[in-house]
């Protein structure tokens, strides 16, 4: 992946898709919005206390920047769960999908950028090119847990009629083992669902683990069917790069929200 700019966004950009030339893809940085300290600048996030107003001017940037409509912009109310919408067919009000409480979005419609917010958590966006079909997913460690990496893919599947083999991943900026330390009851999340712990967590003391978030994601995404060679990684921690990165563990919770997106052109 590369730092690149649209227009007035400063953002990282999985060349992985951009090779398909049907989409817009990338995950911002904080740079470029409009929002205040400790919030500055490009925040994303309503389940902030920043500024609502400003929160929507960022969106609305974001998606003018890309030449997208305000009004199909489509994030959700996230709540750590596997939930994923799906907009399959034009919609009037794009506005309400917002106040829905999911973790992914899944669309083959044109025009509409769909989101996630994060701030230490793993964004991934799917893409079929064949199928003309993308995702984008919120994989926290309880997202994780309960594998929405391959919810997603089987939902491209089922619903849409994808072909593994076909489908392409990305893996944005996420907090690094490096940077995130987890407890005994995270743990038996994970075992309490069948994932394999001990491919993704390393012991740091008595009943401490540094979880590899992102390296579990791409795992659940080969173990869904998909080949190596269709996943791209940034392999970025958001926790140490304080100047391009919003995140929640670093600030204390007193922080904004970056964004995994993608629009079909």
């Amino acid at each position: 992946m590369e730092f690149t700019r649209k227009a007035n966004i400063h953002y990282l950009e999985p060349e992985l898709l951009r090779g398909a030339n049907i989409s817009v893809q990338g995950f911002t940085t904080r740079h470029e919005g409009v929002s205040r300290a400790p919030y500055n600048s490009l925040n994303l996030g309503l389940n902030t206390f920043d500024s609502p107003h400003s929160v929507q001017g960022n969106r609305s940037l974001l998606a003018r920047s890309f030449g997208a409509k305000a009004e199909k912009f489509v994030m959700v109310s996230q709540c750590h769960g596997s939930d994923i919408l799906v907009i399959d067919e034009p919609n009037p009000d794009y506005a309400h999908f917002h106040k829905l409480e999911c973790d992914g979005i899944i669309t083959n419609q044109p025009r509409v950028m769909i989101a996630v917010g994060v701030a230490d958590c793993v964004p991934l966006l799917l893409l079929d090119p064949v199928k003309r079909v993308v995702a984008v997913l919120h994989a926290g460690w309880k997202g994780s847990a309960a594998n929405i990496a391959a919810k997603g893919v089987e939902s491209l599947v089922k619903l849409f009629g994808s072909d593994r083999s076909r489908i392409l991943a990305a893996i944005g900026p996420a907090i690094g083992p490096c940077c995130y330390e987890v407890d005994k009851p995270v743990c038996d999340a994970f075992s309490a669902n069948g994932v394999d712990w001990a491919e993704s967590a390393s012991e740091s003391g008595a009943g401490k683990w540094k979880l590899d978030l992102a390296g579990l994601n791409r795992a659940q995404l080969l173990d869904s069917g998909l080949s190596n060679e269709n996943i791209e990684s940034a392999d970025t921690c958001v926790s140490c790069d304080h100047d391009r990165f919003f995140s929640y563990r670093r600030d204390g919770g007193e922080t904004g929200r970056q964004a995994g997106f993608i629009m079909l052109s």
